[in-house]
């Protein structure tokens, strides 16, 4: 069956894909990991260049379609494993606002985050996609004080994204810590799909670092 079809993950542990490990563990999607050392450069060497020029990760391969960029690819998946109930369908009320905040991520959220990280000013509002940091956070944490999770009671993909998201973002890169914010990176996190891939990327780290010294 179509469905049963494995997925080709291209993963590198500590890094934006780690939340596309977590997603597949909660599709419950069959799936091949293909692990790149990114500290001795696997990721720019021509066997993964085939797959994205960019060398970056996350990168899947589903048969033989390439799929990079992190928020296409949770739409892939979410859709491609629909019944495990992340993805609301294209005739359900809540889709609109499902992709609403998976494109709300890329969009604003890493430009703003990125800027903040690296200790960038912003572009002038009329020119900046996420206008200013402060007005973009409060988007989402206005959001996530409503309610439990970004479509109200129902948990999707989306939030799988964003609760990894919000939490590097708060430990790392001078995201607020919000209460709600905290809350909502706090539970997603403790969900069983992200602790399994929290003890295999330590695991994965671990064993990457030593293979530098050995």
């Amino acid at each position: 069956m179509h469905t049963q079809r494995s997925i080709t993950f291209f993963h590198s542990p500590q890094t934006r894909s780690t939340s596309t490990f977590i997603l597949l563990e909660e599709l419950g999607a069959p799936y091949e990991l293909r692990v790149l050392n990114m500290k001795a450069g696997e990721q720019r060497q021509s066997a993964f260049l085939a797959v994205n020029p960019l060398g970056k990760v996350p990168a899947i391969l589903d048969g033989d379609t390439v799929v990079t960029e992190q928020v296409a690819i949770f739409i892939h998946l979410a859709d491609r494993f629909a019944q495990a109930g992340l993805a609301p369908s294209l005739g359900d009320p809540l889709r609109g606002a499902y992709l609403r905040w998976l494109v709300y991520y890329a969009a604003c959220y890493e430009p703003a985050l990125v800027d903040r990280f690296m200790k960038r000013e912003p572009a002038p509002p009329m020119s900046s996609p996420y206008g200013d940091f402060d007005a973009m956070i409060d988007v989402i944490d206005t959001q996530l004080r409503r309610a439990p999770y970004l479509l109200g009671d129902t948990m999707s993909a989306a939030d799988v994204l964003w609760g990894a998201a919000l939490g590097w973002g708060m430990a790392f890169a001078g995201v607020p810590r919000l209460p709600a914010l905290l809350d909502y990176a706090e539970r997603i996190g403790a969900r069983p799909a992200a602790k399994r891939v929290e003890e295999r990327d330590n695991a994965l780290v671990a064993a990457h670092e030593a293979a530098l010294v050995a």
